[in-house]
């Protein structure tokens, strides 16, 4: 029978990570991520913990998703030292936030279905 302790174990970071990364942002006082609605999608941490993808969607943002993920980007540092303390880790993972248009592009296909229906 084969083993799956360590992939469950990373599921697991990952979601606990993800519910962390939103209360951090959501609590930040940078204008650029003010104004919009942002969402942390999913988070995917590697084998040995050294790098975190971060998908991010911004729906309603005037700046565009683009200037959101450089904002956090810039932010990056801060955010890491967060994730470490509230998670109790030695060393965190270095974050790459990457943008991502499942949210706008399930909204785009609402609007024609709506417009099918009419």
């Amino acid at each position: 029978m084969p083993k799956k302790g360590p992939s469950k174990n990373i599921s697991r970071l990952n979601e606990d990570m993800k519910r962390e990364l939103i209360d951090i942002i959501g609590n930040m006082k940078d204008p650029r991520l003010q104004g919009g609605l942002v969402t942390i999608t999913r988070v995917e941490n590697t084998s040995d913990l050294s790098q975190a993808k971060v998908y991010v969607s911004v729906m309603n943002h005037a700046a565009g998703p683009g200037a959101l993920v450089k904002a956090l980007t810039a932010a990056k540092g801060h955010v890491r030292s967060e994730i470490a303390s509230r998670m109790h880790i030695r060393k965190a993972p270095e974050l790459v936030f990457i943008e991502d248009d499942s949210a706008a592009y399930a909204d785009h296909i609402n609007k024609l279905l709506k417009g099918l229906n009419e």
